[in-house]
């Protein structure tokens, strides 16, 4: 016999093989750390960190941003410009069109609901409800009736009487398509004088029989100068600032 297996041997008999330790055993109270202070700070946390990378969309979704870039979108391929001006200064001017535009309204919702807040006159919730009151309304004046109409079908809600009682997820949606829809119509209206720009010049073209050249080419040097003569930034810019009204 070995030595080890002897040594354990003489354990056993002299009754000196020790028990293994009794382990106790935890409870775990999950009602105690989520009642904790630390961890609703957590959570807030988590949700405004959420709420930041949803405000792009937000901003899509819910001011004038999405009509003006739109618009400023056809204006270039309109004129045939392919990356003149580019997209981050197409985007830069509707960015700031927009604040031009929502400033009002955000002034109104500062007003109505976020100092009354900070001051402790109003809760949370009440802040919350009239802070979406003047967002609301200018999403209700750009919004079409049908537009608005089909989606609260859609939504299966009780019957509204009150425009302003309409749930934001219903009125995003038909803000957007109404927003898409003027955007349209006013893309088509300035189209149309560079369409007859491109008629003329492929038509003075093909009467002198250039057929090798390249109509755009000929044509682009005349839209930007028509687009020049007639203060097209200005006029655009003025179209858009008077559709909001």
């Amino acid at each position: 016999m070995s030595i080890s297996k002897k040594y354990f041997f003489w354990l056993a008999l002299s009754g000196t093989i020790w028990a293994a330790p009794a382990i106790t055993p935890q409870t775990f109270n999950l009602n105690s750390i989520m009642g904790t202070e630390q961890f609703s700070q957590n959570v807030m946390l988590m949700l405004s960190l959420a709420l930041i990378s949803l405000l792009p969309f937000l901003l899509m979704a819910t001011t004038s941003f999405l009509r003006i870039v739109i618009v400023l979108g056809f204006v270039r391929s309109a004129i045939g410009t392919q990356q003149t001006p580019p997209s981050s200064i197409i985007i830069s001017i509707a960015l700031f069109l927009t604040v031009y535009v929502m400033t009002p309204v955000w002034q109104e919702i500062n007003a109505t609901a976020l100092q009354p807040y900070q001051s402790g006159a109003l809760t949370q919730q009440a802040a919350w409800e009239k802070g979406l009151l003047p967002l609301k309304n200018f999403m209700i004046r750009q919004t079409r009736e049908k537009d608005l109409v089909l989606f609260i079908e859609f939504s299966k809600i009780p019957p509204i009487t009150d425009l302003n009682a309409v749930p934001m997820y219903v009125l995003m949606p038909a803000f957007i398509l109404s927003e898409l829809t003027t955007a349209f119509k006013i893309a088509f209206v300035i189209f149309a004088p560079f369409v007859v720009v491109d008629m003329v010049v492929s038509n003075v073209l093909l009467s002198l029989g250039m057929f090798m050249l390249s109509p755009v080419m000929i044509s682009l040097p005349f839209k930007i100068l028509l687009f020049v003569l007639a203060d097209g930034w200005y006029l655009i810019v003025q179209g858009l600032m008077q559709s909001f009204l």
